[in-house]
Formats: C-alpha cells, sequence, structure tokens
C-alpha cells in the first residue's frame, strides 16, 4: 500500500523516528544509571511497549486499569499504575490482575490505602503500593515529605499491602523542587524503618535532565517516543523527532486566505497547552489552524506565500501527540513514504 491509498483524516506513525526517540533516552538513563519505564498512554500500542523492553526498559507504565489489562494480554509483565483505584469492581480487577503479572500502584490518601488493604488482605500475592507526592503539580500526591511518610508506615502495617517508595509526576521546570521533595521524603522513610527503594520520577519535558534529581531511580518518559509540538517548545525533542502527524486533506477554500481541513477536534484535539493554533502544518509552516470544531479544521493562509489547493493532502504536528492516538481506532506505520502496517490503537478508549 502506498501513502496516497490512505483515506483521511489518519494517523501516521513514522517508526523510524519512533525508533531514534526510543533508543536516544534508553542510551541517555542508561549513561546516567537510571531505569525506564515508559509510560504507554501516548501510543497504546503493544508493539512499542515491547520494543522499550527490548532495548532496555524494566517494565511500563499504564495511566488507568483498562490500559494495563490491554498489555497484560498482549505480554507486558511489569506494570506501574500511577493512580489511586478506588471502588470494588476496580479492586477486583486489580487483584486478578496481580495474580497475572507484577503490578505495583499509588496513592495519595487514607481511603485508597484502606481500599487496597481490604481487598488484598489474606491473598496469596501482596499488592506493591508506592506513595504518590505532589512536587508542584498541584494534581494528586500529598503535600509534604511528612504526610508521604505517614502514609508510607499505613501501607507498611496493613495486611496484604508492600510498601515500595514514593512517586511523582513533576512540574515542567521544577527540578530541584522535586528533587528536594523526594530526598527529605525517603530520609524520613529509611529514619523510620522503612524501604523506600523504587523512587519514579516521570515526564517529557525535562527528560534530558532527569539524572538531576538524583533520589530518582527511574524515570517514566511518555511522549518522547512521538514527541509533539509542546515538547518541542519545550526543548525536548525537534520538529524532526516528532514521528506522529496527522493526514488531512483541504476541502473546501471559502476565500484567499481561509482553508478548511477534514480534521478538526475529532482528530486533532482541542488542546492548545498554552501554545497558538491547534498544530503545525508540515507542508505550510507560515498557516495557523485557527479553530476546529468537531469535523472540520479552520486554517489561516494570509501569512503564507504559497496556498494549498482544494484536495491537496497536508500532514499535521499536533500539539498533544497522546490525545490524538486516543482518537483514533488505527494508525498508520510508515518508513518514509512507504506503509509498513496499519495497526490497531490497542489500548485506544481503555479509560476505565
Amino acid at each position: 500500500m502506498k501513502l496516497t491509498d490512505i483515506d483521511t483524516p489518519a494517523v501516521l506513525i513514522d517508526t523510524d523516528r519512533a525508533e531514534a526517540n526510543l533508543q536516544k533516552f534508553q542510551t541517555y538513563a542508561d549513561n546516567h544509571a537510571l531505569t525506564v519505564r515508559p509510560h504507554i498512554k501516548t501510543h497504546k500500542l503493544p508493539r512499542f511497549a515491547k520494543r522499550a523492553i527490548e532495548l532496555g526498559a524494566i517494565g511500563i507504565t499504564c495511566q488507568k486499569l483498562g490500559e494495563a489489562e490491554v498489555m497484560a494480554d498482549a505480554g507486558m509483565s511489569d506494570i506501574f499504575i500511577p493512580y489511586n483505584i478506588i471502588g470494588k469492581a476496580k479492586l477486583e480487577r486489580l487483584a486478578k490482575l496481580n495474580e497475572r503479572i507484577t503490578i505495583s500502584v499509588t496513592a495519595d490518601n487514607e481511603t485508597a490505602i484502606r481500599g487496597y488493604a481490604e481487598a488484598f488482605a489474606g491473598r496469596k500475592k501482596p499488592l506493591t503500593v508506592l506513595v504518590e507526592c505532589d512536587t508542584g503539580m498541584g494534581r494528586c500526591g500529598v503535600q509534604s515529605p511528612q504526610e508521604a511518610v505517614a502514609l508510607a508506615k499505613l501501607i507498611d502495617a496493613s495486611e496484604g499491602l508492600n510498601f515500595a517508595g514514593f512517586m511523582t509526576y513533576p512540574k515542567t521546570g521544577g527540578i530541584e523542587t522535586t528533587q528536594a521533595f523526594l530526598a527529605e521524603a525517603e530520609k524520613l522513610a529509611i529514619a523510620a524503618g522503612l524501604d523506600p527503594h523504587t523512587i519514579s520520577n516521570g515526564g517529557t519535558p525535562d527528560m534530558w535532565r532527569a539524572h538531576e534529581v538524583a533520589s530518582a531511580t527511574e524515570h517514566r518518559p511518555g511522549t518522547y517516543i512521538y514527541m509533539d509540538l509542546f515538547q518541542v517548545a519545550k526543548g525536548a525533542g525537534t520538529l524532526d523527532d516528532c514521528a506522529l502527524t496527522v493526514l488531512a486533506t483541504v476541502v473546501s477554500r471559502p476565500t484567499e486566505n481561509r482553508a478548511i481541513i477534514d480534521a478538526g477536534s475529532k482528530s486533532l484535539t482541542s488542546d492548545t497547552l498554552g501554545l497558538s493554533g491547534f498544530g503545525r502544518v508540515v507542508e505550510y509552516p507560515d498557516a495557523v489552524i485557527s479553530s476546529l470544531s468537531e469535523e472540520h479544521g479552520t486554517i489561516d493562509l494570509s501569512a503564507c506565500q504559497h496556498k494549498p489547493k482544494v484536495g491537496e493532502r497536508i500532514r499535521i504536528i499536533p500539539n498533544h501527540a497522546c490525545v490524538v492516538s486516543n482518537l483514533f481506532d488505527s494508525v498508520v506505520l510508515i518508513s518514509g513514504d512507504t506503509v509498513t502496517e496499519i495497526a490497531p490503537v490497542a489500548a485506544r478508549g481503555r479509560v476505565d
């Protein structure tokens, strides 16, 4: 199959770029004695999870149980779910998954820990739990090292649970704050007789500074495999590193300076992440994707010397690649302009 045979809108994955991105960070981590546990939410494809492990990753990260179940079915045997898992039905699924593979989770409150303890008390295989720490992101996580150690003690004292350490998803640019928080939590935990043997840091924007968080034993990059405009803006990669593009067709030119494409918010995502516009048109870098409706993308061509015609196909680097992966049933794997395979997005929609 040729690229011209692919209907639009479609997601294209340049496998050569994806492979280079995987190898580059694994080499960096090896050189800095960091283990890699990549987040699969960016690609949701077992093939890339397996490839990362072949290159040296110790396991993978999944954000939700549904993703982890898909990856376990595909042969992944060491999965971290950095999420408070709440509710009887989910805990029963977690217990079944724990019987099959090596699984670990996080908690940042007593309710989650007591739920884990109730679900795993008396079971042959305990559940491994890390304490999630808010080191500046302002999302989940305990607010101080002292709170982190208090929860660590509760985990350690709970039947059916094993305390493993601490985890954070840090604020971009917060290297020093993250290191200070984790170092203090580690020190206090050891003083309390606990063993925080795993300290898990994450994120792609600051991944080339991951070694500066000296307390961390592992790093969880996600978007690094594909990159996107946000990561380029943060300096994690370049436009030439971006492996995911959305192939779209110009379906209308209502005015001289306006083009309409067949890719809207259901293809490109409405995420801006602080950027202007909704992606970069590879062939027309001066064009601005100014607005999205569900099935239409509006492109402002006023800054372009050359302008696309109706029927022309263009490639777009999105602001946020992870969301785009979840919008399509399948992706088109390419090497150069050659289509090598159309691959189903196995963990698409697994937000449960």
